[in-house]
């Protein structure tokens, strides 16, 4: 037995354990816990970060590879998810073409001979359980599905709201503590209800029908959608930590330094910044695709030439996005060493070094933060955009992008076909929906001019 790790899956899950204990690290120190406060005492904030926290499940359950007996075909035909075992059969059971949303027959007729006439039929399609007889059957298991969710949300939501209202009393009674006093609970509570709700209705449908119907070439759209939550939120994450290196360390010694170090780094920002970032992004995805495609030996399969065509593109949308960061650390550092505690420390004589690490750093960090929750958003949306033009991720990596390039072709068609464009965009809106809310409330919570 194995597990085929993929380098993306490691450095995705080795992200978010870093971030985890980071923000543990950080909420030790009283402003920062302030911080945190002012973030979820609001609402939307709240409500954001469930969104966001659902996703993120998703995410890591399709980075977590399942085992493989060695040189078995399911190995390498495809790489395996805990997501995927979570999902079968809708990830291996494919239809012949088009399907609407929870249909039971084919989008495209089929001409059959019937007693030597030809007949054009919509032929059933293989997913659906035989117990569906019409669409007034699916109606029924619908509402049916609807009514089970909501009533095991409101349980789950419930025990949820007994637990913590026992936990906080018992620390505010016995110890003299007061677990997040103003947090909006009932946003939260709702927040989690329709999450919930969601997660359960779609699950439960998808069990006996195609929830999205299927693609051009039987796939199921659902499936496809949920998939591609991993590759948005890769692509955000680990161009944030490509791009955030170049920026910290160039921004502080460009601000702190001057002089020639100054002029070195304004002229490369300034130069990168000059060319069109599509063009540039364009020609170095082009340029790694040739090199991979020359050097067949650096990739065994059709899974690691995928993965490493999306670390790729992650690592050059972080060559190509650190300048504004850069600038706005530049900006800060230029005040920050005119502050009486850093020449203190220079007139001391302490190291530039430790002068660079211990004061100017922690205090460019809140800039950071903001800026890398805010650009988020815009690099989830950049896959799209970039699959679009035919230079994105792998056509064999499942992406909002790909679905979208995929659809732009199907809206043509008559009938239209319109599912596969609205699933990738629904599932998209809402991602890149609660993390610019999310960021807007980041933005305003660890603004440091707030008073508290």
């Amino acid at each position: 037995m194995n597990r085929d790790w993929l380098w993306s899956d490691g450095c995705f899950l080795g992200i978010l354990l870093v971030s985890a204990v980071c923000m543990i690290w950080s909420a030790r120190k009283p402003h920062h816990r302030m911080a945190f406060k002012r973030l979820f005492e609001k609402p939307v904030a709240v409500s954001a970060a469930i969104f966001l926290s659902f996703f993120l499940m998703i995410a890591v359950f399709d980075s977590i590879p399942m085992y493989h007996v060695k040189g078995s075909v399911s190995q390498s035909m495809q790489h395996t998810t805990l997501l995927d075992k979570a999902l079968a059969p809708i990830g291996v059971v494919g239809e012949t073409t088009y399907s609407s949303p929870l249909a039971l027959t084919s989008y495209v007729s089929k001409t059959v001979w019937v007693h030597g006439i030809a007949e054009q039929v919509y032929p059933r399609l293989r997913y659906p359980a035989e117990h569906f007889k019409t669409q007034a059957d699916i109606h029924v298991f619908c509402m049916h599905v609807i009514e089970k969710a909501l009533l095991d949300s409101f349980l789950w939501v419930f025990a949820f709201s007994v637990v913590v209202w026992g936990v906080r009393r018992i620390l505010t009674q016995e110890k003299g503590l007061s677990v997040v006093p103003s947090m909006p609970f009932f946003s939260a509570l709702v927040t989690l209800f329709v999450c919930i709700s969601m997660v359960l209705i779609f699950y439960d449908v998808s069990r006996e029908l195609h929830v999205f119907g299927t693609g051009k070439i039987g796939q199921d759209i659902f499936y496809h959608a949920i998939k591609s939550v991993r590759t948005g939120l890769v692509i955000g994450l680990l161009t944030t930590v490509f791009m955030m290196p170049l920026a910290l360390s160039f921004g502080v010694m460009s601000g702190y330094f001057g002089g020639w170090i100054d002029d070195v780094v304004q002229y490369i920002y300034t130069t990168l910044s000059s060319i069109p970032g599509v063009l540039l992004i364009t020609a170095s995805v082009l340029s790694i695709q040739t090199y991979l495609a020359n050097h067949p030996h650096l990739i065994s399969n059709l899974a690691d030439d995928a993965d490493a065509r999306l670390l790729a593109l992650c690592f050059i949308l972080g060559l190509t996005s650190w300048t504004t960061l850069c600038r706005l650390i530049r900006a800060e550092v230029l005040k920050l060493r005119e502050i009486d505690y850093v020449l203190a420390g220079t007139a001391l004589g302490t190291s530039r070094f430790k002068i660079m690490t211990k004061h100017l750093l922690p205090n460019v960090m809140h800039i950071v933060l903001v800026t890398m929750v805010l650009d988020f958003s815009f690099l989830v949306l950049a896959e799209a955009v970039l699959a679009y033009i035919g230079v994105g991720v792998s056509p064999m990596t499942i992406s909002w992008g790909n679905m979208i390039n995929a659809a732009r072709l199907e809206l043509s068609r008559e009938p239209v076909v319109w599912w596969p464009i609205l699933a990738a965009f629904s599932f998209m809106f809402m991602l890149v929906l609660s993390s610019n809310v999310f960021a807007d409330a980041v933005r305003d919570a660890f603004d440091p001019r707030q008073d508290g």
